[in-house]
């Protein structure tokens, strides 16, 4: 081999390294980053082609959680505080928005599957219909004798 094409392939085996080990960090932020109802907007919609957006909903709170080059932005909404969810749909996908009753700026969640954003508009309205509905009703009179 000359020296030429010992650059060659060095060059040529480099490339290959710095595609896969970058192929590696989008797969490894674009994993789930807990456990539970996560949904993850689709790679086709905006803004979410490299790392895709991903909503958790759990019976306390709503995460909307995105992943970036280094770090992360994470916004959590309390059941409590969610005033009203809102489906705005495509011809493919939907955007969710969770607007909140502080009056402070919705959490948006552009490019879900259709199946998905309605699942998550279930699955809050699920979880705060237990969150308002409360303990039932106690014994009438105390439950004690009176003498």
């Amino acid at each position: 081999m000359t020296g030429e094409s010992d650059w060659l392939w060095l060059s040529v085996v480099l490339a290959v390294a710095v595609v896969l080990l970058l192929g590696l960090w989008i797969w490894r932020k674009g994993r789930p980053f807990a456990s539970g109802d996560i949904f993850r907007a689709s790679r086709l919609s905006r803004g979410n082609h490299l790392f895709p957006t991903q909503v958790l909903i759990t019976a306390t709170s709503v995460v909307q959680f995105t992943p970036r080059w280094i770090g992360r932005q994470e916004e959590t909404i309390h059941m409590a505080h969610i005033a009203s969810v809102k489906i705005v749909t495509g011809i493919m996908l939907s955007n969710v928005l969770i607007e909140t009753s502080g009056g402070s700026d919705p959490i948006v969640c552009h490019g879900h599957h259709k199946g998905d954003a309605t699942r998550i508009k279930t699955l809050i309205e699920g979880y705060q219909t237990s969150l308002y509905r409360g303990p039932g009703p106690g014994p009438v009179g105390g439950g004690g004798f009176v003498r």
